[in-house]
């Protein structure tokens, strides 16, 4: 049984929903090493999010996008965390709705998603930087 943590850095992107997929795992060739395992990632944010979808039509981030814009709306007038701009509010609620966290199974070294998943980073700010990702592998090895 092998652990291995590393801090996975992803480059600033604009607003939106982002496939992020092969950005992670260019940052983690240990995966290859593990024959059985789990890759959770936790992002340090609470502004943008994780999660897992459809890697193959882009109509799909875009319309996640419409969606979750339309839900919770920037400069909806009830919310009084205003300070760090019209934004934030909503992206902590949009944050807290789609999650910090992934667990995804290794198989073979490799990440054992769907044919037609892929790792998304929602990315709910208008300005965002780097989005530090906690890489966590445990399990056996090839």
């Amino acid at each position: 049984m092998k652990l291995v943590q590393k801090n996975i850095i992803l480059k600033p992107k604009e607003r939106g929903v982002h496939l992020v997929t092969q950005e992670i795992v260019t940052q983690l060739p240990e995966i290859r090493e593990f024959k059985t395992a789990l890759l959770h990632l936790f992002l340090q944010h609470t502004s943008a999010a994780l999660t897992i979808n459809e890697n193959a039509d882009p109509d799909v981030r875009t319309d996640t996008e419409t969606f979750i814009d339309d839900l919770v709306p920037d400069g909806y007038p009830k919310f009084r965390h205003i300070l760090e701009g019209y934004d934030d509010m909503p992206a902590h609620i949009k944050s807290m709705l789609f999650g910090c966290q992934l667990t995804i199974p290794i198989t073979d070294g490799t990440l054992a998603l769907g044919t037609w998943q892929g790792i998304y980073l929602i990315e709910a700010r208008d300005h965002a930087g780097n989005r530090r990702v906690v890489a966590t592998l445990q399990g056996n090895m090839v």
